[in-house]
């Protein structure tokens, strides 16, 4: 079964040119030229409808908490693609049809904000990728990492809460 390539992309995300950029190069690694969806974001209304779909979801600078529908559901994100140095394209699949691959996991956590567990998390472990606020004083965090093993160790061991893996690349 042929992958179907779609292209996430709204008006007010980045400019024309990143867009044809984004295009082309999905066109180029897939061989097809995407759909694009301009509309909300439903993945599980797309993967039921087109199980064998990818969405490419543009990440820029400035986006913050675009992983957290992926907690819980059937979506992963099996590889990134950088575009341009403000902007890159997380790939995601069902998780019944995606084939990860990449040793990088994007692991995400509930974690406070403490001086203890930013110590014991180095970059040998995982690094942060994005993090959200919370009104309950906690921050969701996404952290790119090698080894979820080590990951929760540490999370556990500073009383944190991991949230569980969205994918890899």
């Amino acid at each position: 079964m042929k992958q179907v390539p779609i292209l996430y992309w709204t008006r007010k995300r980045g400019d024309e040119s990143t867009y044809h950029l984004a295009r082309k190069v999905i066109n180029a690694a897939t061989g097809v030229m995407p759909t694009v969806l301009t509309d909300d974001l439903d993945l599980a209304a797309i993967f039921k409808e087109t199980p064998n779909a990818a969405v490419y979801y543009p990440v820029f600078c400035e986006s913050t908490g675009w992983w957290g529908e992926l907690l819980g559901g059937e979506a992963v994100v099996t590889d990134k693609m950088i575009i341009s140095p403000e902007c890159q394209l997380m790939v995601i699949k069902s998780g019944a049809h995606a084939n990860a691959h990449g040793a990088n996991q994007l692991l995400a956590a509930e974690i406070y904000p403490t001086s203890g567990f930013f110590k014991k998390m180095n970059s040998s472990i995982a690094t942060v990728a994005d993090m959200l606020a919370t009104d309950a004083g906690t921050i969701l965090a996404l952290f790119s990492g090698k080894n979820q093993g080590q990951f929760v160790n540490v999370l556990e061991s500073t009383g944190n809460s991991y949230l569980g893996c969205i994918g890899r690349y």
